[in-house]
């Protein structure tokens, strides 16, 4: 986010920064963590994997039933809001 400051001021948003060292401002991305840390090792060298091994990981996490959901998956209740939008 190096240049936040002209991407606010381009799209006409606020862009605000959680504290450091406090998880609980940023619920999602802990638990984005939490979810890649079942594939991942805390200092894995993205390296040593194929980009196919890492969109696997990464179709598995978004196509995981989340409660918040409802038990649906991610994809499940968006793309009926993109069909929708540009039905005829």
């Amino acid at each position: 986010m190096a240049e936040h400051r002209e991407l606010a001021e381009h799209l006409g948003l606020d862009v605000s920064f959680c504290d450091p060292r406090s998880p609980w401002q940023r619920g999602s991305n802990e638990n984005t963590n939490r979810l890649l840390r079942q594939y991942l090792s805390k200092n894995a060298d993205l390296r040593s994997f194929s980009l196919r091994d890492l969109d696997d990981i990464a179709t598995r996490i978004t196509t995981r039933p989340r409660r918040v959901l409802g038990w649906s998956t991610a994809p499940e209740r968006f793309w009926p809001h993109v069909r929708a939008a540009y039905a005829p």
